[in-house]
């Protein structure tokens, strides 16, 4: 590991922690991922207002030594602001200039993976900031960027550790930071999205030594509680994994409640193997913080078949029921639904219907009979179900054709996986995302930014046991196939790039990188050997070209059915089938349930340039909140970091970013000044990629 050091902004920077008093710096740092253990976006600070948000100046620039998606939300502690690269290197800057501190290199090579973050902990000059390179948790010096020798294995531990046997090779990653508590960090973990994941464990690790501390089985063991939600043994079934959380947590210090929300269960589409109501998948769970003990659950999706995962951390916040003050936790979701329930018992604070959804036709297939629904708020985002033929896009130059195709799609709610097509809307993204929401910890108002983007999902029969011409196209099928195409052209409009001649774009040794340690979104493989790997990069290199348009499906397992492919539903042009908004923000009084304001988030570009605006666009990232009433967030498609009223939703500042920013903001002072700092690495939704973070201040 190679770690360069700036020695003149140290020292700079150093002598910023003499002359702050540590309470002082405790309010005007952002020492926790999303700002605080509770994941509310939030800030006292007051500088920037309302008032004065139009002389919001750029302040300093900091350009990482690599370019492509940025999605981290750092993190400033005494005056040095750490951050991570699009390529997965870890940094401290000195947080009033933007000058290099330290910044690490050659962590286990993992530059094709995403990072929304690291975590902080202290123990008087014991200093650490702990984040994910690979499968490993790293613990560094957070004055020098260095390993900390102590912990684990010279400064790291794998993130294998704990897992039982049948998941040691498994892909196992994390995009998220883990949960500071006492001297444990709690891990998030992102699993493959077959039948092939790891079981997704929640895991608390010493932060002194990086040893396992104990776990709890989101795949429930024989003695354990929920056993009985999958088939018997599921939790030794090479077939059955994940129920993973790889969203984040949240944590009421006070009660010492680690809050965990978690994903579904693998394979994502079809259930077949893994009959029952699945628990602890698709459920937030409230766990002793010391023990991994569960004191209470709830599960929003049964035997999911959607990609339901819940996509962000829970926010914990206070609301008045009835002239009480009640400690409460609200979860957003992909399908649009704030869950809403009281932190410390359980019970929901909205009523929550079951509601009968259609059966499975699907051979094998047992979908579970009812969902839940929440009365109060109602959806931030549409479902599908709401969307008749006068919903499609007016602005489409192919409405036509998208009214014939809508036709013969299954719109209905909660329709089950099909062979004829099913309308996912909110999409596979949300509704919320992970870049999760703002909420006021006191009011009970909680801010949204959301997508209603329409994908398509169909299912195809494995009916056929095939011998494939050669083994680079069965190891293709199996692994690629299905969200790059059996053409290998992918779906560029859903974020899933054509492979085509990738041989004459890229090196071999970049190909092996992706498919050992994956990139962005995409899964790597590392339990395919070294043969395997060159035999798939032998096949994307056209040395077997015969062979792509004579692959054919493989018998596999017990999955009877596979999903074709992440589409979303557009037009020629890229524009959705459904009319706007495509995306939104939403102000929610979760004291009533009812919405302050709801308005179109972002422009379409496309549109844009013909004079239609307020269409709304796809967004990654989250808001973030003043105490002052000020709400910033940049997160379109668009570029633009804008500012908001937050209690009427008027646009009162916007500001064109050199690349968007699928990011959620920070803010900290440092000798009396105001910060606001924003991740801008483009590249997602086919916009520029780029290798920027920006400061504001008042000038």
């Amino acid at each position: 590991m190679k770690i360069f050091f700036n020695p003149i902004d140290a020292l700079f920077t150093l002598s910023l922690l003499v002359s702050i008093p540590s309470c002082q710096q405790q309010d005007t740092d952002w020492r926790h991922y999303l700002g605080g253990l509770d994941r509310n976006h939030y800030s006292t600070l007051n500088q920037i207002h309302l008032g004065n948000i139009d002389s919001l100046k750029i302040a300093w620039i900091y350009e990482n030594p690599d370019s492509s998606q940025i999605q981290t939300n750092p993190l400033i502690v005494n005056g040095i602001l750490y951050g991570v690269s699009p390529h997965i290197q870890a940094f401290a800057l000195n947080a009033a200039t933007g000058g290099e501190i330290w910044r690490t290199t050659d962590l286990d090579n993992a530059w094709g993976s995403t990072s929304r973050g690291l975590s902080y902990w202290e123990d008087g000059s014991d200093q650490r900031i702990l984040y994910t390179v690979g499968h490993h948790l790293w613990a560094l010096d957070a004055l020098t960027g260095q390993p900390i020798q102590e912990f684990g294995d010279s400064g790291r531990i794998d993130l294998h550790l704990g897992l039982p046997e049948i998941a040691q090779n498994k892909f196992l990653t994390s995009n998220t930071p883990g949960t500071v508590f006492k001297d444990l960090i709690i891990m998030p973990v992102r699993l493959s999205e077959g039948e092939d994941a790891a079981p997704g464990d929640i895991r608390a690790f010493n932060i002194r030594t990086g040893e396992l501390v104990w776990t709890f089985h989101t795949i429930p063991y024989p003695d354990e509680e929920g056993y009985e939600t999958f088939p018997k043994d599921a939790y030794k079934n090479i077939e059955v994994g994940a129920a993973n959380n790889w969203a984040g947590m949240a944590l009421d210090e006070e009660n010492e409640i680690l809050y965990v929300p978690t994903g579904s269960a693998g394979y994502d589409f079809y259930g077949g193997n893994r009959p029952g109501q699945n628990l602890w998948a698709n459920t937030l769970l409230a766990l002793d913080a010391n023990t991994g003990g569960k004191i209470w659950h709830y599960q929003a999706v049964h035997h999911d078949l959607w990609d339901r995962d819940f996509p962000a951390p829970p926010n914990l916040l206070e609301v008045k029921r009835n002239g009480q003050t009640i400690k409460a936790i609200a979860q957003v979701s992909k399908q649009g639904y704030v869950f809403v329930f009281d932190r410390l018992t359980g019970e929901p604070l909205f009523e929550i219907e079951e509601i009968p959804v259609p059966p499975s036709d699907l051979v094998g297939e047992e979908a579970w009979p009812t969902q839940p629904n929440p009365i109060l708020p109602l959806p931030f985002a549409r479902s599908s179900d709401e969307i008749t033929l006068k919903d499609l896009n007016p602005y489409s130059k192919e409405l036509e054709r998208l009214q014939a195709e809508f036709k013969g799609i299954d719109n209905r709610w909660f329709a089950p996986p099909s062979e004829k097509g099913t309308l996912i809307l909110p999409g596979f993204d949300g509704g919320a995302e992970w870049g999760g929401a703002a909420a006021h910890p006191k009011n009970g108002i909680i801010y949204i930014n959301s997508n209603e983007m329409p994908w398509l999902m169909q299912m195809k029969k494995e009916t056929q046991q095939l011998t494939f011409v050669s083994k680079g196209a069965e190891l293709y099928q199996t692994h690629c196939a299905a969200c790059h195409g059996k053409n290998l052209k992918g779906n560029p409009a859903s974020g899933y790039p054509d492979l085509t001649d990738i041989h004459l774009r890229q090196t071999s040794e970049y190909i092996q990188q992706i498919i050992n340690k994956g990139k962005g979104m995409m899964t790597g493989f590392p339990q395919l050997d070294a043969s395997a790997v060159q035999t798939l990069i032998d096949f994307l290199s056209d040395q077997e070209a015969e062979i792509k348009e004579v692959m054919a499906t493989v018998q596999s397992s017990s999955i009877k059915y596979r999903m074709q492919g992440y589409n979303k539903w557009l037009d020629e042009e890229g524009l959705p089938g459904i009319a706007p908004p495509w995306g939104t923000l939403n102000a929610i009084d979760l004291n009533s349930g009812e919405y302050l304001w709801k308005i179109p988030f972002g422009d379409e570009p496309l549109l844009a340039e013909r004079g239609i605006l307020g269409t709304g666009t796809e967004n990654y990232g989250g808001p973030l909140l003043f105490e002052n009433g000020l709400l910033l967030i940049a997160a379109s498609k668009d570029g633009y970091f804008r500012g908001y009223n937050a209690l009427t939703g008027e646009e009162v500042w916007k500001f064109q970013l050199p690349y968007p920013a699928f990011a959620t903001p920070s803010t900290y002072t440092v000798e009396g000044k105001q910060y606001v700092v924003i991740a801008c690495g483009g590249s997602k939704l086919g916009t520029p990629k780029g290798n920027l973070y920006i400061a504001f201040s008042l000038k």
